[in-house]
């Protein structure tokens, strides 16, 4: 007998139902997702069915969410920056946030199957994290986005781990927003990293809470230092409400 085969027996029967409840909402939904971004011609309506799909999925799933702060945001362009902590970080601000949004995610996910072909029909953004000349074009591209008055969803430690804390920034956001002189939106997700955390498959049942944070001004300079204020701020805002260590400490 396998380990895995081994370990599935283990596992209480009402685990194993929800197990298959949840890969079979899942993947209905997703496959609601693509058809519709495959039929609807219209950019802000495949936004807004999508966001719909979205909270019926978190519904299905028994993720019990809930916002605060959505009176923070502005009316007009900003860069949103969060804390990433599980794969369902972008399944819930689909749900929860105005659909104007457009996700700036690593290049890696564009490869992904389904998921990179639903990302790209909803307006994200990809950016690469290697080779020099291609973060290069990809920064300028995104930054044509900003300039074009497009609000843009940051995470800005580009990757999360099992491990719970707030890990180091990096600076493309806040550059971003510097020189589109369009306020930061610091924002907090709770609840993802226990409802599925990194290397698991199968999301717990549980509350999840975002809170949007008070907006930052972003039109003190584009220099080094003055994005590296903005960006310490944000961090500092984030690290206050998020109830986790600081992992550069």
């Amino acid at each position: 007998m396998t380990a895995a085969r081994s370990r599935s027996l283990r596992l209480p029967p009402l685990v194993i139902g929800y197990a298959a409840y949840s890969w079979m909402v899942f993947s209905l939904l997703a496959l609601c997702s693509v058809a519709v971004v495959l039929v609807v011609p219209r950019l802000g309506a495949r936004r807004r069915a999508v966001s719909a799909i979205a909270r019926a999925c978190l519904r299905a799933l028994g993720l019990r969410v809930s916002i605060e702060g959505l009176a923070r945001l502005p009316d007009g362009q900003c860069v949103l920056v969060a804390n990433h902590a599980s794969y369902l970080d972008g399944i819930v601000f689909k749900a929860l946030l105005p659909p104007r949004f457009s996700f700036v995610i690593k290049r890696e996910m564009d490869s992904v199957p389904l998921a990179g072909f639903l990302l790209r029909r909803i307006g994200s953004e990809f950016v690469d994290r290697g080779g020099r000349e291609r973060a290069t074009t990809d920064a300028r591209r995104v930054l044509r986005a900003a300039h074009g008055g497009r609000s843009l969803i940051f995470f800005p430690e580009g990757t999360f781990t099992e491990l719970p804390g707030l890990a180091k920034f990096h600076s493309g956001a806040f550059v971003t927003a510097a020189r589109a002189a369009c306020p930061v939106v610091p924002m907090v997700i709770r609840g993802t990293r226990r409802a599925l955390p990194d290397g698991r498959f199968i999301p717990r049942p549980g509350r999840i809470e975002v809170e949007i944070l008070k907006p930052l001004d972003s039109r003190r300079g584009e220099d080094d230092r003055a994005v590296a204020r903005l960006r310490e701020e944000s961090r500092r805002a984030i690290l206050q409400h998020l109830g986790e260590p600081d992992l550069t400490a």
